[in-house]
């Protein structure tokens, strides 16, 4: 199949000739309109999620980190599991089938949860609700059962981004996305803690079930349109062909396995800083949980700041030295913020951090984009994802299980410095981060984005099934792909 990327506003693909609007296209904007409500959503859940483990169902037991861990851990596991099969799926599917299906069976296992809540009496159980741990299981259950649908949602979104948006404005695009998240930082955590301290837990289930029917309309806005080869049909079955020329394909690339293993290194440390973070609150910032969520905020305001200027000066200073500057800036930021025993120098810090790490998300797309061909990319995000993920489920794993045992109550005081289980975690998370900015810079040297527009043909049709055409794929990229009919 030949499929190209038309230049034309009603596929959605902006001209770098004229002036482009702020959101580059309308399919990008439906795109990130439907995206910014299901990430609130997403935030406004996660914070509830921790807060009720946190502070009502294991309120006041030892074992409290290990809860929220496993939250975290059902998140994750599907990236770890499920995504280097779903990579295949996404790469061979429609986009934006795929796409809403996943929304919808999302909306409906989150609202599910609303039984575990104990809005609707339960019958054989006493109170009418569950026991203690088979809620716990319940929420993991349906946690990581929304984890697994995210995997075949998330590489057929950014599949989509960059077959809609021009390589000049992939920068832009990723800024965009990053704001969208900064915003969904500051407004979903505080929202979330009024929320489940005004009216309880129902409100962030409901709220989150709705950002994916949101979701599910907005792909369903987006004018694009889909040719499929019968070469292509031909080839659907052939799974494990397609699986091992994605995994030989990434590790050809020096560029994606610095990218990888630099992205490991960050999240073996910063996977722990979700998870005990609300202990860090309690315990070291001496302030009331209902205060958690504006830690958030703060981190919002600077990833808004910072995202802004990545999206404005990223592709004048380079991607790479962005991406790089940034990792490193984060962990010293964290090492800074591991050393703080009060509320107040902690929100100006967590701006900081907002601040450097805005820039992260906006380098690495764009760099993943331009060494990776269209048809590859669900391939290429099934071996990033999963390996990094795995780096911070360990690194979750491993801060529950410290500070809940080997490290629970420990306190030492040196040279007037008090040390306690939290604060040391945290240390060792910025270290790993420093560490991982610096070898993501040492291995990503001379790797340089183009500013200027790739050529594309004048065909009339956007591909979403992930099988476009590689004549215009840089050269360096087409001579690191796999032969037709090798296996």
């Amino acid at each position: 199949m030949n499929a190209d990327t038309a230049p034309n506003a009603e596929q959605g693909v902006a001209s770098s000739s004229r002036r482009v609007p702020i959101f580059i296209n309308r399919n990008f904007a439906l795109l990130w309109s439907g995206g910014a409500i299901s990430i609130l959503g997403d935030f406004v859940f996660s914070t509830t999620l921790v807060l009720w483990i946190a502070t009502s169902i294991a309120k006041g037991q030892p074992w409290a980190p290990l809860a929220v861990s496993g939250v975290l851990l059902a998140t994750s596991i599907p990236i770890v599991v499920v995504g280097p099969l779903a990579g295949v799926f996404a790469d061979r599917w429609d986009k934006r089938v795929t796409m809403m299906r996943m929304d919808s069976i999302r909306a409906v296992l989150i609202t599910l949860l609303l039984l575990v809540s104990g809005v609707v009496p339960l019958p054989f159980f006493p109170g009418g609700r569950l026991p203690v741990f088979w809620q716990l299981g319940a929420i993991y259950g349906l946690v990581f059962l929304a984890g697994v649908c995210a995997q075949f949602f998330n590489p057929s979104n950014l599949a989509l981004v960059g077959m809609i948006v021009e390589e000049p404005l992939r920068a832009r695009a990723s800024g965009l996305s990053q704001m969208m998240v900064s915003i969904a930082v500051i407004v979903g955590p505080p929202l979330a803690t009024a929320l489940f301290f005004s009216v309880g837990v129902q409100a962030a289930l409901i709220l989150n079930a709705l950002s994916f029917v949101a979701s599910f309309l907005a792909v369903l806005f987006m004018r694009v349109s889909i040719t499929i080869s019968e070469e292509r049909e031909e080839q659907a079955h052939d799974f494990l062909r397609e699986f091992v020329e994605g995994i030989r394909f990434y590790f050809t690339s020096r560029a994606l396995t610095a990218l990888l293993v630099g992205g490991i290194i960050v999240l073996l440390g910063l996977g722990a800083l979700n998870a005990l973070d609300i202990f860090f609150v309690t315990q070291n910032l001496h302030t009331s949980a209902s205060l958690y969520g504006f830690l958030g905020t703060a981190n919002g305001l600077g990833s808004i700041a910072g995202a802004l200027l990545a999206a404005i000066f990223a592709q004048r200073i380079g991607l790479v030295r962005t991406l790089c500057f940034a990792l490193i800036a984060t962990g010293v930021g964290v090492l800074v913020y591991a050393r703080l025993t009060s509320y107040a120098p902690a929100l100006v810090v967590l701006f900081g951090i907002g601040l450097c790490a805005a820039p992260i998300d906006i380098a690495f797309v764009p760099i993943m984009l331009h060494v990776t061909p269209p048809q590859f990319v669900g391939r290429v995000m099934s071996v990033f994802s999963p390996s990094i993920q795995a780096a911070s489920v360990l690194s979750v794993a491993l801060a529950g299980y410290l500070d809940s045992t080997v490290l629970h109550g420990f306190h030492v005081s040196i040279l007037g410095l008090t040390i306690g289980p939290v604060d040391t975690i945290f240390t060792a998370c910025g270290l790993l981060t420093v560490i991982g900015g610096i070898y993501t810079a040492i291995n990503l040297r001379g790797i340089k984005i183009s500013n200027t527009p790739a050529p594309t043909n004048p065909a009339n049709t956007v591909d979403t099934s992930g099988t476009a055409d590689t004549t215009n794929t840089p050269a360096s990229v087409r001579a690191s792909l796999p032969e037709r009919g090798e296996s």
